[in-house]
Protein backbone atom coordinates (compact mmCIF):
# COMPACT_ATOMS: atom_id res chain seq x y z
CA UNK A 1 0.00 0.00 0.00
CA UNK A 2 1.38 3.34 -1.21
CA UNK A 3 1.38 6.78 0.73
CA UNK A 4 1.96 9.90 -0.14
CA UNK A 5 2.21 11.26 3.19
CA UNK A 6 5.39 12.60 4.76
CA UNK A 7 7.41 10.94 7.72
CA UNK A 8 6.34 12.24 10.79
CA UNK A 9 8.54 13.84 13.19
CA UNK A 10 10.75 11.95 15.06
CA UNK A 11 10.75 12.05 18.95
CA UNK A 12 14.26 13.40 19.25
CA UNK A 13 15.53 16.83 18.35
CA UNK A 14 15.93 17.66 14.79
CA UNK A 15 19.18 17.82 14.55
CA UNK A 16 19.66 14.09 15.94
CA UNK A 17 21.41 13.33 12.68
CA UNK A 18 23.82 15.63 12.76
CA UNK A 19 24.91 14.43 16.74
CA UNK A 20 24.46 10.76 15.37
CA UNK A 21 27.22 11.65 12.52
CA UNK A 22 29.94 12.61 15.43
CA UNK A 23 29.45 9.68 17.83
CA UNK A 24 30.53 6.49 16.98
CA UNK A 25 29.79 4.30 13.73
CA UNK A 26 28.36 1.74 16.12
CA UNK A 27 26.20 3.97 17.70
CA UNK A 28 24.74 5.40 14.53
CA UNK A 29 24.00 2.33 12.81
CA UNK A 30 22.27 1.03 15.64
CA UNK A 31 20.50 4.03 15.77
CA UNK A 32 19.62 3.55 11.60
CA UNK A 33 18.43 -0.58 12.63
CA UNK A 34 16.16 0.90 15.08
CA UNK A 35 14.46 3.44 13.07
CA UNK A 36 14.43 0.95 9.77
CA UNK A 37 12.68 -1.42 12.38
CA UNK A 38 10.17 1.11 13.92
CA UNK A 39 9.58 3.09 10.75
CA UNK A 40 9.75 0.56 7.67
CA UNK A 41 7.86 -2.61 9.29
CA UNK A 42 4.61 -3.84 8.61
CA UNK A 43 4.02 -3.12 12.21
CA UNK A 44 1.87 0.08 13.23
CA UNK A 45 3.48 2.14 16.25
CA UNK A 46 2.28 4.97 18.06
CA UNK A 47 3.78 6.66 21.27
CA UNK A 48 1.64 8.66 23.28
CA UNK A 49 1.66 10.79 26.52
CA UNK A 50 0.23 10.72 29.63
CA UNK A 51 -3.08 11.86 28.63
CA UNK A 52 -2.92 9.69 25.72
CA UNK A 53 -2.56 12.09 23.11
CA UNK A 54 0.22 10.89 19.85
CA UNK A 55 3.34 12.35 20.40
CA UNK A 56 4.59 9.98 17.19
CA UNK A 57 2.99 7.56 14.93
CA UNK A 58 4.97 5.95 12.45
CA UNK A 59 4.75 5.18 8.45
CA UNK A 60 2.51 2.35 8.50
CA UNK A 61 0.03 3.77 11.22
CA UNK A 62 0.11 7.07 9.07
CA UNK A 63 -1.57 4.59 5.87
CA UNK A 64 -3.81 2.78 7.95
CA UNK A 65 -5.37 5.48 9.71
CA UNK A 66 -5.95 7.09 6.50
CA UNK A 67 -4.67 10.48 8.26
CA UNK A 68 -0.97 12.32 7.74
CA UNK A 69 0.96 11.78 10.78
CA UNK A 70 1.37 15.40 11.29
CA UNK A 71 -2.25 15.50 11.80
CA UNK A 72 -2.31 12.84 14.78
CA UNK A 73 -0.32 14.38 16.61
CA UNK A 74 -1.56 15.99 19.76
CA UNK A 75 -4.79 14.26 19.42
CA UNK A 76 -6.19 11.23 20.76
CA UNK A 77 -7.52 7.82 19.11
CA UNK A 78 -11.00 9.06 19.35
CA UNK A 79 -10.77 12.37 17.99
CA UNK A 80 -8.40 11.01 14.42
CA UNK A 81 -10.70 7.83 13.98
CA UNK A 82 -14.13 8.50 15.44
CA UNK A 83 -15.34 5.29 14.60
CA UNK A 84 -12.72 2.57 15.48
CA UNK A 85 -14.28 0.45 18.74
CA UNK A 86 -11.26 -0.21 21.12
CA UNK A 87 -11.24 -0.54 25.37
CA UNK A 88 -11.20 2.70 26.77
CA UNK A 89 -10.43 1.68 30.25
CA UNK A 90 -6.78 -0.37 28.88
CA UNK A 91 -4.55 2.32 28.47
CA UNK A 92 -5.20 3.95 31.70
CA UNK A 93 -5.06 0.56 33.57
CA UNK A 94 -1.19 0.42 31.85
CA UNK A 95 -0.14 3.78 32.69
CA UNK A 96 -1.07 2.77 36.30
CA UNK A 97 0.18 -0.54 37.24
CA UNK A 98 2.88 -0.67 34.15
CA UNK A 99 1.56 -4.00 33.42
CA UNK A 100 1.26 -4.57 29.62
CA UNK A 101 -1.99 -6.03 28.37
CA UNK A 102 -3.45 -6.54 24.51
CA UNK A 103 -6.36 -5.05 22.95
CA UNK A 104 -8.64 -5.59 19.89
CA UNK A 105 -9.02 -2.68 17.84
CA UNK A 106 -11.95 -2.83 15.04
CA UNK A 107 -13.15 0.05 12.95
CA UNK A 108 -13.70 1.50 9.38
CA UNK A 109 -10.21 2.39 8.21
CA UNK A 110 -8.59 4.39 5.75
CA UNK A 111 -8.95 7.38 3.57
CA UNK A 112 -12.42 8.61 1.76
CA UNK A 113 -14.18 5.65 -0.09
CA UNK A 114 -11.63 3.09 0.54
CA UNK A 115 -12.58 2.78 4.06
CA UNK A 116 -13.31 -0.22 5.36
CA UNK A 117 -14.01 -3.00 8.38
CA UNK A 118 -10.26 -3.83 9.51
CA UNK A 119 -9.18 -5.17 12.91
CA UNK A 120 -5.66 -5.01 14.76
CA UNK A 121 -4.44 -6.67 17.61
CA UNK A 122 -2.35 -4.16 19.70
CA UNK A 123 -0.08 -4.38 22.98
CA UNK A 124 0.41 -1.55 25.01
CA UNK A 125 3.44 -0.56 27.30
CA UNK A 126 4.73 1.86 29.36
CA UNK A 127 7.09 3.99 28.81
CA UNK A 128 9.59 5.82 31.78
CA UNK A 129 12.08 8.04 31.55
CA UNK A 130 15.55 7.65 33.20
CA UNK A 131 14.59 9.21 36.64
CA UNK A 132 11.96 6.61 36.45
CA UNK A 133 9.28 9.19 35.87
CA UNK A 134 5.94 8.14 33.62
CA UNK A 135 5.98 9.49 30.06
CA UNK A 136 3.49 8.14 28.22
CA UNK A 137 2.66 4.70 26.42
CA UNK A 138 3.78 2.65 23.29
CA UNK A 139 1.64 0.99 21.11
CA UNK A 140 2.31 -1.75 18.45
CA UNK A 141 -0.42 -3.30 16.51
CA UNK A 142 -0.56 -6.37 14.04
CA UNK A 143 -3.62 -6.05 11.49
CA UNK A 144 -5.55 -9.64 11.93
CA UNK A 145 -8.68 -8.64 9.84
CA UNK A 146 -8.21 -11.77 7.50
CA UNK A 147 -7.18 -14.11 9.97
CA UNK A 148 -10.05 -13.24 11.70
CA UNK A 149 -12.40 -13.18 8.60
CA UNK A 150 -10.86 -16.58 8.32
CA UNK A 151 -12.02 -18.19 11.88
CA UNK A 152 -15.32 -16.14 11.46
CA UNK A 153 -15.94 -17.85 8.23
CA UNK A 154 -14.83 -21.07 10.24
CA UNK A 155 -17.41 -20.56 13.20
CA UNK A 156 -20.45 -19.59 10.95
CA UNK A 157 -19.27 -22.57 9.20
CA UNK A 158 -19.41 -25.25 12.12
CA UNK A 159 -22.72 -23.65 13.01
CA UNK A 160 -24.18 -24.29 9.69
CA UNK A 161 -23.49 -27.79 10.01
CA UNK A 162 -24.45 -28.01 13.73
CA UNK A 163 -27.95 -26.27 12.41
CA UNK A 164 -28.43 -28.98 9.65
CA UNK A 165 -27.64 -31.85 11.64
CA UNK A 166 -30.05 -30.52 14.51
CA UNK A 167 -32.67 -30.56 11.74
CA UNK A 168 -32.35 -33.50 10.87
CA UNK A 169 -32.48 -35.05 14.43
CA UNK A 170 -35.85 -32.84 15.13
CA UNK A 171 -37.85 -32.26 11.60
CA UNK A 172 -39.79 -35.54 10.56
CA UNK A 173 -39.75 -37.47 13.97
CA UNK A 174 -43.21 -38.88 12.06
CA UNK A 175 -44.96 -39.81 9.11
CA UNK A 176 -47.57 -36.90 10.10
CA UNK A 177 -47.28 -33.97 7.61
CA UNK A 178 -48.77 -31.44 9.91
CA UNK A 179 -46.30 -32.24 12.49
CA UNK A 180 -43.16 -32.22 10.06
CA UNK A 181 -44.38 -28.80 8.83
CA UNK A 182 -44.77 -27.74 12.71
CA UNK A 183 -41.41 -28.90 13.81
CA UNK A 184 -39.75 -27.05 10.48
CA UNK A 185 -41.52 -23.91 11.47
CA UNK A 186 -40.70 -23.97 15.14
CA UNK A 187 -36.65 -25.20 14.50
CA UNK A 188 -36.26 -21.99 12.09
CA UNK A 189 -37.56 -19.70 14.74
CA UNK A 190 -35.63 -20.87 17.43
CA UNK A 191 -32.67 -20.75 14.90
CA UNK A 192 -33.30 -18.47 11.42
CA UNK A 193 -36.05 -16.05 12.28
CA UNK A 194 -38.46 -14.30 14.50
CA UNK A 195 -41.07 -15.77 12.39
CA UNK A 196 -42.25 -18.79 10.22
CA UNK A 197 -44.84 -20.58 8.26
CA UNK A 198 -45.13 -23.45 6.00
CA UNK A 199 -47.18 -23.14 2.71
CA UNK A 200 -48.42 -26.21 0.84
CA UNK A 201 -49.40 -26.10 -2.77
CA UNK A 202 -52.93 -27.47 -3.07
CA UNK A 203 -53.14 -30.22 -5.05
CA UNK A 204 -56.35 -32.50 -5.66
CA UNK A 205 -56.85 -32.27 -2.00
CA UNK A 206 -60.25 -30.99 0.10
CA UNK A 207 -59.86 -27.52 1.61
CA UNK A 208 -62.25 -25.77 3.23
CA UNK A 209 -62.70 -22.49 1.41
CA UNK A 210 -65.58 -20.55 0.65
CA UNK A 211 -64.44 -19.13 -2.56
CA UNK A 212 -63.51 -21.15 -5.80
CA UNK A 213 -60.07 -20.38 -6.80
CA UNK A 214 -59.75 -17.65 -9.28
CA UNK A 215 -58.28 -17.91 -12.82
CA UNK A 216 -54.36 -18.09 -12.92
CA UNK A 217 -53.53 -18.39 -9.53
CA UNK A 218 -51.81 -20.83 -7.65
CA UNK A 219 -53.29 -22.02 -4.37
CA UNK A 220 -51.99 -22.82 -1.40
CA UNK A 221 -52.70 -23.69 2.60
CA UNK A 222 -50.88 -22.55 4.84
CA UNK A 223 -50.06 -25.94 6.84
CA UNK A 224 -48.05 -24.38 9.85
CA UNK A 225 -47.00 -20.87 11.39
CA UNK A 226 -45.08 -20.12 14.34
CA UNK A 227 -43.36 -16.86 15.71
CA UNK A 228 -41.56 -15.33 18.90
CA UNK A 229 -44.13 -14.13 21.48
CA UNK A 230 -44.10 -10.29 21.47
CA UNK A 231 -43.61 -11.14 17.02
CA UNK A 232 -46.85 -13.45 17.89
CA UNK A 233 -49.24 -10.88 20.12
CA UNK A 234 -48.38 -8.11 17.00
CA UNK A 235 -49.44 -9.88 13.98
CA UNK A 236 -52.97 -11.10 16.19
CA UNK A 237 -54.76 -13.10 14.21
CA UNK A 238 -53.23 -12.56 11.36
CA UNK A 239 -51.06 -15.85 10.41
CA UNK A 240 -53.33 -18.42 11.79
CA UNK A 241 -52.91 -22.10 10.05
CA UNK A 242 -55.71 -23.50 7.74
CA UNK A 243 -55.50 -20.06 5.91
CA UNK A 244 -55.96 -20.91 2.10
CA UNK A 245 -54.50 -17.74 -0.26
CA UNK A 246 -54.31 -17.68 -3.94
CA UNK A 247 -51.14 -15.86 -5.21
CA UNK A 248 -51.12 -13.92 -8.42
CA UNK A 249 -47.74 -14.03 -10.63
CA UNK A 250 -46.41 -11.07 -8.38
CA UNK A 251 -46.90 -12.95 -5.35
CA UNK A 252 -43.21 -13.79 -3.58
CA UNK A 253 -44.29 -16.91 -2.72
CA UNK A 254 -45.37 -18.03 -6.03
CA UNK A 255 -41.95 -16.40 -7.53
CA UNK A 256 -39.90 -18.20 -5.31
CA UNK A 257 -41.52 -21.71 -6.33
CA UNK A 258 -41.98 -21.18 -10.06
CA UNK A 259 -38.17 -20.21 -10.13
CA UNK A 260 -36.98 -22.72 -7.92
CA UNK A 261 -34.44 -20.08 -5.71
CA UNK A 262 -35.03 -18.28 -2.77
CA UNK A 263 -36.46 -14.62 -2.61
CA UNK A 264 -35.22 -12.02 -0.33
CA UNK A 265 -36.90 -8.95 -0.04
CA UNK A 266 -37.09 -5.84 2.55
CA UNK A 267 -40.54 -4.19 3.32
CA UNK A 268 -40.15 -0.23 2.37
CA UNK A 269 -40.54 1.73 5.62
CA UNK A 270 -42.02 5.05 4.00
CA UNK A 271 -43.47 4.23 0.58
CA UNK A 272 -46.99 3.25 1.20
CA UNK A 273 -47.52 -0.47 -0.07
CA UNK A 274 -49.58 -0.78 -3.45
CA UNK A 275 -50.75 -3.94 -5.53
CA UNK A 276 -53.14 -6.95 -4.59
CA UNK A 277 -50.89 -7.14 -1.00
CA UNK A 278 -50.60 -4.04 0.04
CA UNK A 279 -52.94 -4.89 3.39
CA UNK A 280 -51.14 -7.70 4.05
CA UNK A 281 -47.42 -5.58 3.74
CA UNK A 282 -49.08 -2.99 5.92
CA UNK A 283 -49.99 -5.29 8.74
CA UNK A 284 -46.82 -6.93 8.81
CA UNK A 285 -44.45 -3.08 8.19
CA UNK A 286 -47.16 -2.51 11.39
CA UNK A 287 -45.96 -5.84 13.22
CA UNK A 288 -42.50 -4.08 13.18
CA UNK A 289 -41.28 -6.92 10.14
CA UNK A 290 -38.85 -5.61 7.54
CA UNK A 291 -37.47 -8.48 6.72
CA UNK A 292 -38.39 -11.71 4.36
CA UNK A 293 -37.18 -14.61 3.31
CA UNK A 294 -39.13 -17.32 1.08
CA UNK A 295 -37.56 -20.88 0.15
CA UNK A 296 -38.79 -23.24 -2.40
CA UNK A 297 -39.65 -26.95 -0.47
CA UNK A 298 -38.93 -28.91 -3.86
CA UNK A 299 -38.07 -32.66 -4.21
CA UNK A 300 -36.97 -34.03 -7.00
CA UNK A 301 -39.66 -34.85 -8.48
CA UNK A 302 -42.52 -31.92 -7.59
CA UNK A 303 -42.88 -28.70 -5.30
CA UNK A 304 -44.07 -29.15 -2.38
CA UNK A 305 -44.80 -25.40 -0.95
CA UNK A 306 -42.59 -22.68 0.57
CA UNK A 307 -41.28 -21.61 3.86
CA UNK A 308 -41.66 -18.67 4.30
CA UNK A 309 -39.44 -16.55 7.37
CA UNK A 310 -39.66 -12.91 8.59
CA UNK A 311 -37.70 -10.61 10.45
CA UNK A 312 -38.70 -7.79 12.97
CA UNK A 313 -37.47 -5.28 15.21
CA UNK A 314 -33.81 -4.73 16.37
CA UNK A 315 -33.12 -8.28 14.00
CA UNK A 316 -31.05 -8.13 11.63
CA UNK A 317 -31.77 -7.97 7.50
CA UNK A 318 -31.75 -11.65 6.07
CA UNK A 319 -28.29 -12.38 4.31
CA UNK A 320 -27.05 -14.07 1.26
CA UNK A 321 -26.27 -16.72 3.48
CA UNK A 322 -28.85 -16.77 5.13
CA UNK A 323 -30.18 -17.71 2.13
CA UNK A 324 -28.14 -20.31 1.42
CA UNK A 325 -28.70 -22.17 4.65
CA UNK A 326 -32.66 -21.53 4.58
CA UNK A 327 -32.39 -23.33 1.22
CA UNK A 328 -30.48 -26.43 2.29
CA UNK A 329 -32.64 -27.05 5.44
CA UNK A 330 -35.70 -26.41 2.90
CA UNK A 331 -34.14 -29.16 0.75
CA UNK A 332 -34.13 -31.47 3.71
CA UNK A 333 -37.58 -31.12 5.03
CA UNK A 334 -39.01 -30.88 1.32
CA UNK A 335 -37.66 -34.92 2.03
CA UNK A 336 -39.59 -35.48 5.17
CA UNK A 337 -42.68 -33.52 4.02
CA UNK A 338 -42.72 -36.00 0.70
CA UNK A 339 -42.71 -39.34 2.79
CA UNK A 340 -45.47 -37.65 5.12
CA UNK A 341 -48.12 -36.04 2.34
CA UNK A 342 -46.92 -39.85 0.51
CA UNK A 343 -47.79 -41.72 3.55
CA UNK A 344 -50.75 -40.08 4.51
CA UNK A 345 -52.57 -40.60 1.27
CA UNK A 346 -51.51 -44.46 1.62
CA UNK A 347 -52.90 -44.67 5.15
CA UNK A 348 -55.78 -42.77 4.16
CA UNK A 349 -56.46 -45.20 1.48
CA UNK A 350 -56.01 -48.55 3.63
CA UNK A 351 -58.09 -46.79 6.35
CA UNK A 352 -60.93 -46.33 4.34
CA UNK A 353 -60.80 -49.96 2.97
CA UNK A 354 -60.39 -51.42 6.18
CA UNK A 355 -63.28 -49.41 7.56
CA UNK A 356 -65.17 -50.43 4.38
CA UNK A 357 -64.73 -54.02 4.94
CA UNK A 358 -65.00 -54.26 8.69
CA UNK A 359 -67.68 -51.45 8.52
CA UNK A 360 -70.46 -54.48 10.09
CA UNK A 361 -70.03 -58.45 9.89
CA UNK A 362 -72.82 -59.86 7.47
CA UNK A 363 -75.70 -60.59 9.96
CA UNK A 364 -76.05 -64.29 11.51
CA UNK A 365 -79.38 -66.24 11.78
CA UNK A 366 -81.39 -64.63 14.18
CA UNK A 367 -80.61 -66.71 17.30
CA UNK A 368 -77.40 -65.39 17.49
CA UNK A 369 -76.49 -62.16 18.68
CA UNK A 370 -73.08 -60.60 17.68
CA UNK A 371 -70.96 -57.49 18.25
CA UNK A 372 -67.01 -56.20 17.53
CA UNK A 373 -64.69 -53.81 18.06
CA UNK A 374 -62.16 -52.50 15.96
CA UNK A 375 -58.96 -50.38 17.56
CA UNK A 376 -56.01 -49.04 15.59
CA UNK A 377 -52.64 -49.30 17.33
CA UNK A 378 -52.15 -45.85 19.48
CA UNK A 379 -49.01 -44.14 17.89
CA UNK A 380 -51.67 -44.48 14.57
CA UNK A 381 -48.49 -45.04 12.37
CA UNK A 382 -50.08 -48.43 10.15
CA UNK A 383 -52.98 -49.89 9.01
CA UNK A 384 -53.19 -53.41 9.65
CA UNK A 385 -54.71 -56.31 8.07
CA UNK A 386 -56.95 -58.20 10.96
CA UNK A 387 -60.69 -58.72 9.85
CA UNK A 388 -63.44 -60.41 10.85
CA UNK A 389 -66.88 -61.90 9.98
CA UNK A 390 -69.81 -63.44 10.62
CA UNK A 391 -71.84 -65.99 8.17
CA UNK A 392 -75.02 -67.39 8.36
CA UNK A 393 -75.29 -71.18 6.84
CA UNK A 394 -78.15 -73.56 6.11
CA UNK A 395 -79.71 -76.02 9.20
CA UNK A 396 -79.19 -72.25 11.21
CA UNK A 397 -75.20 -72.89 11.69
CA UNK A 398 -72.89 -69.65 12.12
CA UNK A 399 -69.74 -69.42 10.86
CA UNK A 400 -67.77 -66.92 13.07
CA UNK A 401 -64.50 -65.82 11.04
CA UNK A 402 -61.05 -63.69 12.47
CA UNK A 403 -58.15 -63.25 11.15
CA UNK A 404 -54.80 -61.19 10.83
CA UNK A 405 -52.64 -60.90 7.93
CA UNK A 406 -49.08 -60.10 8.07
CA UNK A 407 -48.25 -56.83 7.67
CA UNK A 408 -49.22 -53.11 7.49
CA UNK A 409 -50.17 -50.44 4.82
CA UNK A 410 -52.55 -50.92 1.74
CA UNK A 411 -50.98 -54.25 0.83
CA UNK A 412 -52.13 -55.73 4.04
CA UNK A 413 -55.76 -54.18 4.04
CA UNK A 414 -55.99 -55.34 0.66
CA UNK A 415 -55.11 -58.58 1.36
CA UNK A 416 -57.45 -59.21 4.02
CA UNK A 417 -59.83 -57.95 1.87
CA UNK A 418 -58.92 -61.03 -0.80
CA UNK A 419 -58.90 -63.52 2.24
CA UNK A 420 -62.18 -62.81 3.63
CA UNK A 421 -63.92 -62.97 0.32
CA UNK A 422 -62.04 -66.61 -0.32
CA UNK A 423 -63.42 -67.63 3.07
CA UNK A 424 -67.02 -66.29 2.12
CA UNK A 425 -66.89 -68.69 -0.80
CA UNK A 426 -65.45 -71.33 0.50
CA UNK A 427 -67.60 -71.26 3.05
CA UNK A 428 -70.77 -71.47 0.56
CA UNK A 429 -69.50 -74.84 -0.98
CA UNK A 430 -70.32 -76.38 2.37
CA UNK A 431 -66.98 -78.35 2.87
CA UNK A 432 -65.66 -78.89 6.47
CA UNK A 433 -63.25 -76.23 8.27
CA UNK A 434 -60.11 -77.80 8.05
CA UNK A 435 -61.00 -78.65 4.28
CA UNK A 436 -62.13 -74.64 4.04
CA UNK A 437 -58.45 -73.91 5.07
CA UNK A 438 -56.66 -75.92 3.47
CA UNK A 439 -57.87 -74.98 0.19
CA UNK A 440 -56.87 -71.20 1.14
CA UNK A 441 -53.68 -71.89 2.18
CA UNK A 442 -53.37 -74.12 -1.35
CA UNK A 443 -55.11 -70.98 -3.22
CA UNK A 444 -53.00 -68.54 -1.92
CA UNK A 445 -49.80 -69.84 -1.90
CA UNK A 446 -50.33 -70.66 -5.77
CA UNK A 447 -51.22 -67.27 -6.72
CA UNK A 448 -47.61 -65.88 -5.63
CA UNK A 449 -49.31 -64.15 -3.44
CA UNK A 450 -46.90 -63.23 -0.36
CA UNK A 451 -48.98 -62.27 2.33
CA UNK A 452 -49.08 -64.85 5.07
CA UNK A 453 -52.47 -64.90 7.46
CA UNK A 454 -53.46 -66.28 10.87
CA UNK A 455 -56.94 -67.55 10.97
CA UNK A 456 -59.44 -68.93 13.03
CA UNK A 457 -62.92 -70.81 11.99
CA UNK A 458 -65.56 -71.47 14.83
CA UNK A 459 -68.68 -73.08 13.36
CA UNK A 460 -72.20 -73.16 16.05
CA UNK A 461 -74.93 -75.62 15.65
CA UNK A 462 -77.09 -75.08 17.17
CA UNK A 463 -79.00 -78.62 16.67
CA UNK A 464 -75.95 -80.65 18.43
CA UNK A 465 -75.50 -77.41 20.68
CA UNK A 466 -71.61 -77.60 20.26
CA UNK A 467 -68.96 -75.33 18.37
CA UNK A 468 -66.55 -76.63 16.14
CA UNK A 469 -63.09 -75.01 15.24
CA UNK A 470 -60.11 -75.30 12.87
CA UNK A 471 -57.00 -73.06 13.61
CA UNK A 472 -54.50 -71.71 11.18
CA UNK A 473 -52.06 -70.41 13.32
CA UNK A 474 -54.40 -67.76 15.11
CA UNK A 475 -54.31 -67.40 19.17
CA UNK A 476 -57.17 -69.87 20.91
CA UNK A 477 -60.88 -68.40 21.45
CA UNK A 478 -62.22 -67.87 25.05
CA UNK A 479 -65.47 -68.95 26.52
CA UNK A 480 -66.79 -66.10 29.01
CA UNK A 481 -69.59 -68.32 30.90
CA UNK A 482 -72.89 -66.58 32.72
CA UNK A 483 -70.81 -66.10 35.74
CA UNK A 484 -68.60 -63.63 34.15
CA UNK A 485 -65.47 -66.27 34.39
CA UNK A 486 -62.97 -66.64 31.21
CA UNK A 487 -61.23 -69.71 29.85
CA UNK A 488 -59.21 -70.68 27.01
CA UNK A 489 -60.70 -73.33 24.61
CA UNK A 490 -57.66 -75.12 23.78
CA UNK A 491 -56.98 -76.22 20.57
CA UNK A 492 -54.71 -77.70 18.08
CA UNK A 493 -53.19 -75.02 15.57
CA UNK A 494 -51.59 -75.07 12.01
CA UNK A 495 -49.76 -73.59 10.16
CA UNK A 496 -51.01 -70.01 8.84
CA UNK A 497 -52.62 -68.90 5.46
CA UNK A 498 -50.09 -69.28 2.48
CA UNK A 499 -47.36 -71.54 2.77
CA UNK A 500 -49.17 -74.33 1.05
CA UNK A 501 -48.04 -76.63 3.27
CA UNK A 502 -50.99 -76.59 5.72
CA UNK A 503 -52.63 -79.64 7.51
CA UNK A 504 -55.69 -78.80 9.57
CA UNK A 505 -57.70 -80.25 11.83
CA UNK A 506 -61.63 -79.49 12.56
CA UNK A 507 -62.15 -80.23 16.54
CA UNK A 508 -65.74 -79.90 18.36
CA UNK A 509 -66.26 -78.82 21.79
CA UNK A 510 -68.96 -78.09 24.07
CA UNK A 511 -71.13 -75.13 23.57
CA UNK A 512 -71.13 -72.03 26.08
CA UNK A 513 -75.05 -71.97 27.28
CA UNK A 514 -75.87 -68.47 28.07
CA UNK A 515 -72.10 -67.46 27.96
CA UNK A 516 -70.18 -65.62 25.55
CA UNK A 517 -67.63 -66.73 22.72
CA UNK A 518 -65.19 -64.46 22.04
CA UNK A 519 -62.61 -64.23 19.05
CA UNK A 520 -59.59 -61.92 19.25
CA UNK A 521 -56.44 -60.95 17.63
CA UNK A 522 -53.30 -60.58 18.74
CA UNK A 523 -53.14 -56.86 19.29
CA UNK A 524 -55.15 -57.80 22.43
CA UNK A 525 -52.53 -59.65 24.84
CA UNK A 526 -48.82 -59.51 23.13
CA UNK A 527 -46.64 -57.35 24.72
CA UNK A 528 -42.75 -56.53 23.62
CA UNK A 529 -40.79 -58.98 25.94
CA UNK A 530 -43.54 -60.83 27.30
CA UNK A 531 -44.18 -64.79 26.91
CA UNK A 532 -47.50 -65.43 25.11
CA UNK A 533 -48.14 -68.16 27.15
CA UNK A 534 -48.10 -65.15 30.18
CA UNK A 535 -50.41 -62.88 28.28
CA UNK A 536 -53.32 -65.58 27.16
CA UNK A 537 -53.21 -66.06 31.43
CA UNK A 538 -53.71 -62.87 31.69
CA UNK A 539 -56.66 -63.05 29.67
CA UNK A 540 -58.37 -65.41 32.17
CA UNK A 541 -58.17 -63.21 35.05
CA UNK A 542 -60.40 -60.39 33.58
CA UNK A 543 -63.83 -59.81 35.80
CA UNK A 544 -66.52 -59.33 33.27
CA UNK A 545 -69.66 -58.19 34.55
CA UNK A 546 -72.07 -61.43 34.75
CA UNK A 547 -75.05 -61.37 31.99
CA UNK A 548 -74.20 -58.62 30.84
CA UNK A 549 -75.14 -56.95 27.36
CA UNK A 550 -71.65 -57.75 24.27
CA UNK A 551 -71.47 -54.21 23.65
CA UNK A 552 -70.45 -54.16 27.69
CA UNK A 553 -68.73 -56.98 27.77
CA UNK A 554 -66.39 -56.11 24.94
CA UNK A 555 -65.65 -52.85 26.47
CA UNK A 556 -65.30 -54.45 29.81
CA UNK A 557 -62.28 -56.11 27.76
CA UNK A 558 -60.66 -53.58 26.10
CA UNK A 559 -60.61 -51.28 29.67
CA UNK A 560 -59.09 -54.26 31.32
CA UNK A 561 -56.73 -55.99 29.10
CA UNK A 562 -55.86 -53.21 26.01
CA UNK A 563 -53.46 -51.05 29.04
CA UNK A 564 -50.47 -49.39 28.13
CA UNK A 565 -49.17 -48.76 24.64
CA UNK A 566 -50.58 -51.00 21.92
CA UNK A 567 -48.03 -51.31 18.91
CA UNK A 568 -50.78 -53.69 16.84
CA UNK A 569 -54.13 -53.17 15.65
CA UNK A 570 -57.22 -54.98 17.87
CA UNK A 571 -60.49 -56.84 16.31
CA UNK A 572 -62.82 -58.34 18.77
CA UNK A 573 -65.92 -60.64 17.55
CA UNK A 574 -68.00 -61.81 20.41
CA UNK A 575 -71.34 -64.41 20.12
CA UNK A 576 -74.17 -65.44 22.39
CA UNK A 577 -77.04 -67.64 21.63
CA UNK A 578 -80.28 -66.15 21.91
CA UNK A 579 -82.75 -67.42 24.25
CA UNK A 580 -85.92 -68.62 23.09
Amino acid sequence: MGSDFPLPRTLLSEDVETLLAGATAELGREYRVLREIVEGGAAAVAVLDTRLRYVYVNPHMARIVGVPAEDQLGRTLAEVIPGVERPEEVPGAVLRDGRPRDVLIAGDMGAGTSRTPREWHSTYHRLQNERGEIVGLVAIGVEVTEPRRYLNELERAHGRMAMLHAATLRIGTTLDLETTCQELVDFVVRDLADGASVELVVENEPVRSPRAPSAGVMRMRRAAVSARPELAVRLGGLAGPDDVNDHGPTSPMRRCLERGRPFVTSLPTRVRPRGPYAERLARYRAAGIHSTLVVPLRTDSRSVGVLAMVRAGSSPAFTAEDAVVAQELAGRASHAMERAQRYTREHTMALELQRALLSEPTLPHPDLETASRYLPADDSAVVGGDWYDSLALPQGRNLLVIGDVMGHGVEAAVAMSHYRSMLRALASSGMPLHEMLAAADRMVAGSGFERVATCLLALGDPATDTVSYANAGHLPPLRILPDGRVELVPLPAGPPLGTGMGVYETVSRPGVPGGVLLLYTDGLVERRGEDIDVSLHRLTELRLPPGGGLDEILDGILAQAATGSAHDDIALLAARTRRV
